[in-house]
């Protein structure tokens, strides 16, 4: 299946590409997002909760840059399975930043994305339900941490230590992989 999808955010190309370039950060946007762990190599990955109707389940997630053009483009390959491996994921992703303007930025992502097992099957009702809520609250948590409390833009990398360039790929790959699973519930 494949996936196109776009939002902008209020502030400009650098600033998101260095907020996404922080693991931590993405992690702390996603509802669910329990942790994401360098694996060396360029590979990470991401454990994320999810609970669809009467499911509940983890998703452990791997990614690996394929390529990257900072800051406005990544592209890169994840795959990844249930704790209790009854459903699969892979894709190959791309992630691409844009200014609209000086002070937004416009977000692309695409994904060629194959999920199988139990939740490939599970309703497309209520898989849309709670896409368009998890979106939600990532969009909103995302643009929160990037404008900071006041909804003015947030200083870039205030109170926040340097990243070596790998953690800043991992940070997008992290970013677009937890996008695509959302996409991937939006479109069932």
């Amino acid at each position: 299946m494949k996936i196109e999808k776009s939002f902008q955010i209020d502030a400009p190309q650098h600033q998101v590409w260095e907020f996404l370039s922080s693991p931590e950060r993405v992690g702390e946007c996603f509802p669910g997002c329990e942790h994401v762990t360098p694996l060396g190599d360029n590979k990470y990955k991401a454990a994320i909760k999810v609970e669809i109707g009467p499911i509940k389940t983890i998703f452990n997630i791997d990614f690996e840059e394929n390529e990257k053009r900072p800051p406005e483009f990544l592209a890169y390959s994840s795959h990844g399975e249930e704790s209790h491996k009854a459903s699969r994921l892979k894709a190959v992703s791309t992630l691409s930043l844009s200014p609209v303007d000086e002070s937004r930025t416009q977000v692309v992502y695409t994904s060629e994305l194959s999920i199988v097992g139990r939740l490939g099957k599970f309703g497309a009702g209520m898989m849309k339900k709670k896409a368009d809520a998890l979106g939600d609250e990532f969009a909103d948590e995302l643009r929160r941490q990037i404008l900071g409390p006041a909804g003015a833009p947030a200083e870039a990398g205030a109170e926040r230590p340097a990243l070596s360039s790998r953690q800043k790929w991992a940070a997008l790959a992290v970013a677009a992989a937890i996008i695509v699973l959302l996409a991937w519930f939006i479109t069932r």
